[in-house]
């Protein structure tokens, strides 16, 4: 199905199966894609016909939908695409990287959510879509849970994060880092020295290069193959180290 400047309000997709799903400039209203699965996915193409000039890339939009349990194509091209007050309940939000216009406002997830990129900077057609910054603000990821996801120059206190423990919003994250990393030092073997020290200088780097310095930080970023009791400790530390940004 192909969908070119159209406006749907209040449309129940549920339970389709498309083999190919290809959206243009298109706004969609309180629509329902419960159990829809997606085999090819396009939300936000740049144009239908021909090679791409460039110039124009109309913005699709989301508005008030639902995606509960629904399965999206691995690697779908997102576009220009903007997401309002919209529900992701468990749906098949994962090994998601070509979102770099995409964007999200108020919206909620619940679930498992895995190996998906949100970005706040488009990476590159700023003259095209008209802005240089993606609108990412409000959205509520209370229930969900965060599984190798990547936050690329977003505002994490504008966002809800799990209220769960083991999550925690942190500031200074190279700084923390640098004062933990004797305690590791301390461990006897040497194979989770090396985990450790690998995993950490990696979350530094990314919090630097990505979010100014700030992390969305759990017990796994500590390194996933170090027993869960080291884990613990180690983020436990990092935390200690001074006071986060954000409570939890």
């Amino acid at each position: 199905m192909t969908f070119d400047r159209a406006q749907l309000v209040d449309v129940d997709f549920s339970g389709t199966r498309f083999a190919q799903f290809t959206v243009h400039g298109s706004e969609f209203e309180e629509c329902d894609f419960t159990d829809a699965v997606f085999e090819q996915l396009s939300m936000g193409t740049t144009c239908l016909r021909g090679p791409w000039d460039g110039v124009g890339w109309p913005q699709s939009v989301f508005r008030d939908c639902v995606f509960r349990r629904t399965r999206f194509a691995s690697s779908t091209f997102f576009g220009n695409v903007r997401f309002e007050r919209c529900t992701f309940d468990r749906s098949r939000l994962r090994d998601q990287t070509n979102t770099y216009e995409a964007e999200f406002v108020d919206c909620v997830f619940l679930g498992r959510v895995r190996s998906v990129n949100f970005w706040g900077r488009p990476t590159d057609h700023q003259a095209a879509l008209r802005r240089d910054r993606n609108d990412f603000t409000g959205n509520d990821f209370t229930d969900a849970e965060l599984d190798y996801v990547a936050l690329h120059h977003i505002d994490l206190q504008a966002q809800r994060w799990p209220g769960l423990p083991g999550y925690a919003l942190l500031d200074r994250i190279s700084a923390r880092v640098e004062a933990v990393l004797p305690l590791v030092e301390q461990w006897q073997d040497a194979d989770h020295r090396k985990l450790a020290r690998f995993s950490l200088e990696f979350l530094a780097d990314t919090a630097l290069m990505q979010n100014d310095d700030q992390a969305l930080v759990s017990p796994l970023d500590m390194g996933r193959k170090v027993p869960p009791a080291l884990r613990e400790e180690l983020f436990e530390a990092l935390r200690r180290t001074s006071s986060g940004i954000a409570p939890g």
